[in-house]
């Protein structure tokens, strides 16, 4: 797709003054979309927004390969209409989850509000907080990890803390201790992808669960037999990372009015805070 002088190059090639480099676009395809009846978990919504608790699993809006059953589709089905700032296969998407993140996402019904969301975004005036849960145990009831984020050159689907990556910071504050497992509410300054899943990993606290930053197979190996039988029966309840968006506070952008919207935890994650609660009353 990439030539240089009519040529196949490499991409180690360097470049020398004069040669000409050509590149081959494919258009992309971009799918009609259509509204679909699926169930919406509705927190709050008026004539300008939306704003479900989404449910793990589910896909925000379409890409390669996921033309259908996504929140986007179901945000058509249900509103009359949606703010097309974000292209035409995100109408209404102002900001996203990872696909098995659960809980809050805002959608907007028309550009004045999405441009007022994004703009409360990017001056990072909302709030964002999320519930986790991850492997090991801080020393500290509170923290902070300020660590700049950028894409693994491993591997360019996943992110990592990097030299020369975007400033990033979180903060946290434990909510539960169990034996071999966190509990912890995270408030996120920065908004990077994977944020939360790649600075816990790297405290070496990586979300349980997580199968892209070492949250499942490669910890459970180092607890006891008891720890370990049980770490495999909460992974078969919630086969996903454990992080639910929890609460958003923000100001609505046509009333002004501040806005404090919470989520409670999907069925999965309070499933295994009850099998953990009861396990440490016999610890």
């Amino acid at each position: 797709m990439i030539t240089v002088d009519d040529k196949p190059a490499k991409a180690s090639h360097m470049i020398l003054p004069r040669q000409v480099v050509r590149v081959l676009f494919e258009v992309p395809y971009a799918p009609t979309l259509y509204g679909e009846n699926i169930p919406l978990d509705i927190v709050f919504e008026d004539d300008y927004l939306i704003v479900v608790n989404k449910p793990a699993g589910l896909i925000v809006h379409p890409g390669a390969g996921n033309a259908t059953g996504t929140l986007v589709n179901a945000l058509i089905y249900h509103c009359e209409h949606l703010s097309n700032e974000n292209g035409l296969l995100r109408p209404g998407i102002v900001h996203r989850l990872d696909k098995d993140t659960s809980g809050l996402l805002i959608s907007a019904k028309d550009n004045r509000v999405h441009l007022h969301l994004r703009s409360q975004f990017s001056k990072r005036t909302i709030e964002k907080y999320y519930y986790a849960l991850v492997w090991g145990s801080f020393p500290d009831d509170k923290g902070e990890i300020d660590a700049p984020i950028g894409r693994s050159p491993k591997n360019r689907k996943k992110f990592t803390v990097i030299e020369g990556g975007r400033p990033s910071l979180t903060r946290y504050e434990v909510l539960e201790r169990f034996e071999f497992l966190t509990l912890v509410r995270v408030k996120l300054e920065t908004g990077r992808t994977h944020q939360i899943r790649v600075h816990m990993t790297h405290q070496n606290h990586p979300l349980f669960g997580d199968p892209y930053y070492g949250g499942r197979n490669s910890k459970i190996i180092t607890l006891n037999m008891r720890n370990r039988r049980l770490a495999a029966r909460l992974l078969t309840i919630l086969n996903r990372q454990a992080l639910h968006a929890r609460r958003l506070i923000f100001t609505h952008p046509m009333s002004n009015k501040p806005m404090d919207l919470k989520a409670p935890l999907h069925d999965d994650f309070n499933e295994v805070l009850s099998i953990l609660r009861e396990e440490s009353q016999y610890a």
